[in-house]
């Protein structure tokens, strides 16, 4: 039989979704008020809100002050903007001096650059790690001055400067240094083994402010008096170790999660040990614990702060120092904040970083 037109299978146009499973109502409906505790909690946390934030405005913006000097910022009752203004250079950089103040701008620059153009995926593989290995040594040069350069002295570091080279120093050398240290607790001979949880419990057992004071002053009674090491490096040598061992302990739980045959898989085609290692357990490793990594990496930088306590004028340092100058005595709320500010856009973009790595292993482990 010959089929017609009539006999032609044609759909009909797809019918719109209903209303009740679309749209803002039902969003509302799904995430704020989806049971009778969370429409509470919702409603409460709305009222906070809607309390809070007219007050927050009026000091933020509506009643601050945008141009002038102290004075001007007495004769109202918001915010004193300009003395962030005024004391942003010092915020920056410390005090550091004003004619060379070029080079951590460059050095910035190349932070920058390089952090956008590993967000976007531009750079992978050896070149990324190189890459990233290389940043804090052009950093160095830069800021303290080699290759005939003037040559700028440690103590006049500081600002958010310092906190960033310390964290990102810390943050470089710890996590290969953890990786090794927990390789040596999970696969190494007894008497590795035993050196390496030695090491990892004494760090993991004393707070991060001990370890910095016995960096700044216990290490120069144990080194050889020929030996000198200033002490912003025996600070950062203290906060490499304190972040090496609780990196330890993370990449640890990585391996743990590995089953035992992907190693047996990996020797049972002929790789060596040290490949297997190497190329098969530690990638997927990091890529199930990269979570609590990233979060490591984010408390690094805000331990940065303690610094202040072992006479190096961080970020936090600055703010303090600046909020005591007789001529902007009183705005010192101004300056917690700006700091505030300051911690949470570095720290929310390292966890922005950190969820596309892990939507891109993800991906990755898909295909």
């Amino acid at each position: 039989m010959r089929s017609t037109s009539a006999d032609v299978f044609r759909p009909t146009d797809a019918r719109p979704a209903p209303g009740g499973n679309i749209g803002m109502l039902r969003w509302l409906q799904e995430n704020l008020f989806s049971g009778w505790l969370n429409s509470y909690t919702s409603l409460v946390l709305i009222g906070f809100v809607l309390w809070v934030f007219p007050a927050v405005l009026n000091w933020l913006v509506l009643d601050a002050t945008f141009a002038g000097d102290a004075d001007t910022c007495r004769q109202n009752t918001g915010a004193c903007w300009p003395f962030i203004v005024d004391k942003f250079p010092v915020l920056m950089v410390g005090v550091y001096p004003q004619e060379l103040l070029w080079r951590p701008g460059v050095a910035c620059l190349a932070l920058l650059v390089l952090a956008a153009v590993t967000y976007t995926d531009r750079l992978k593989g050896a070149v990324l790690v190189v890459a990233w290995l290389l940043l804090p040594v052009f950093a160095l040069i830069m800021i303290g001055g080699a290759f005939g350069m003037v040559e700028v002295e440690q103590s006049l570091w500081g600002g958010l400067m310092l906190s960033v080279l310390l964290a990102l120093v810390g943050v470089i050398v710890s996590i290969p240094l953890g990786v090794l240290l927990a390789l040596g607790r999970y696969y190494g001979s007894p008497l590795i083994k035993a050196l390496c949880v030695g090491f990892i419990e004494l760090v993991r057992g004393v707070p991060l402010i001990t370890i910095l004071f016995m960096a700044s002053v216990m290490m120069p009674m144990f080194l050889p008096p020929e030996m000198v090491i200033n002490n912003l490096m025996r600070i950062q040598i203290g906060m490499i170790f304190f972040s090496a061992a609780y990196m330890a302990e993370v990449v640890r739980g990585g391996l743990q999660a590995i089953p035992k045959g992907q190693t047996e898989a990996s020797l049972a085609l002929g790789v060596s040990p040290w490949k297997t290692i190497a190329f098969v357990v530690v990638p997927q490793a990091l890529r199930h614990v990269l979570p609590p990594l990233i979060g490591r990496c984010i408390a690094l930088f805000k331990d940065t702060s303690l610094v202040i306590i072992v006479g190096l004028l961080d970020f936090l340092g600055m703010i303090k120092n600046s909020a005591f100058d007789p001529e902007w005595l009183g705005f010192q709320k101004e300056a917690y904040f700006f700091a505030a500010f300051v911690y949470w856009l570095i720290c929310y973009g390292l966890s922005l970083y950190g969820r596309a790595l892990e939507n891109r292993g993800a991906s990755g482990a898909r295909r």
